[in-house]
């Protein structure tokens, strides 16, 4: 069955909550937007949906987080994803929280908004000196990965997923590039002229960038072996960025 519905409509996620066995919170913003702010998605939704898990006594609570959030500490964006990960586990004990690096596919606002920034601009400015660190996962071996929590009954509060590859965000676009088969000049952009940038971006309905994304790309979105990862409990996550994009990147 698929619902149509607010996620700020309360009576609504009540009823559903009612007649389910689980939940899968896979709400989440990159940037804030009137009503859709940090707070009120990050936080106080997960609050709300596990307080209403607990309370209709649900098997399992699976919640998608994010890598790297713990070490960035002035990011409103990764505080907030910490608040809601604590609201939920105090709420609900069976919870798994997933904490997964950068993912794409076909259909992201990562790969496909970057093929088609590196098709239409000459030079690309890059954000400290592209070094940035990511473990790229793949959205079907992500969901696979959920689909096996669920049926294997995997127990275990913060599980972190990684990709097969480390890169650094310069050979992300590097291999983008190579994909749509352009030659475009990566540019170290100083960081005080792209705060400057990425403030006028933020006046626009969906930014390109905002300065808390500048904040949040200083931290590598690796794994911090402070948990168990997903080769722990033998998720498959083998897909290889350049094969899976290379599927869809001709349309570019």
């Amino acid at each position: 069955e698929i619902v149509e519905g607010s996620i700020f409509d309360y009576e609504l996620i009540q009823r559903l909550f009612s007649k389910a066995d689980l939940c899968v919170n896979l709400v989440g913003i990159l940037f804030e937007k009137g009503k859709n702010s940090f707070t009120n998605i990050h936080v106080e939704f997960p609050k709300m949906i596990s307080k209403l898990a607990s309370a209709n006594k649900l098997e399992k609570f699976i919640h998608l987080s994010a890598l790297g959030i713990e070490n960035a500490e002035d990011s409103i964006y990764a505080q907030s994803k910490l608040k809601g990960e604590k609201e939920i586990l105090d709420n609900f004990t069976n919870t798994v929280i997933i904490r997964p690096s950068i993912v794409y596919s076909v259909d992201d606002n990562f790969t496909t908004q970057l093929m088609t920034l590196l098709g239409l601009l000459p030079i690309f400015p890059i954000y400290y000196n592209g070094k940035t660190k990511f473990r790229p996962i793949h959205c079907s071996d992500l969901t696979n990965s959920i689909t096996k929590i669920i049926t294997d009954d995997i127990k275990e509060n913060i599980i972190e997923f990684a990709g097969p590859e480390e890169m650094s965000f310069k050979e992300i676009l590097e291999k983008l590039l190579s994909l749509i088969e352009k030659k475009r000049l990566l540019l170290p952009m100083p960081i005080s002229l792209a705060r400057l940038t990425a403030h006028i971006f933020e006046f626009l309905p969906k930014p390109l960038i905002t300065n808390d994304q500048l904040r949040l790309l200083k931290y590598d979105n690796v794994l911090s072996g402070k948990y168990k990862n997903n080769t722990d409990f033998d998720l498959n996550c083998s897909s290889r960025f350049e094969d899976e994009v290379n599927k869809y990147s001709y349309m570019w």
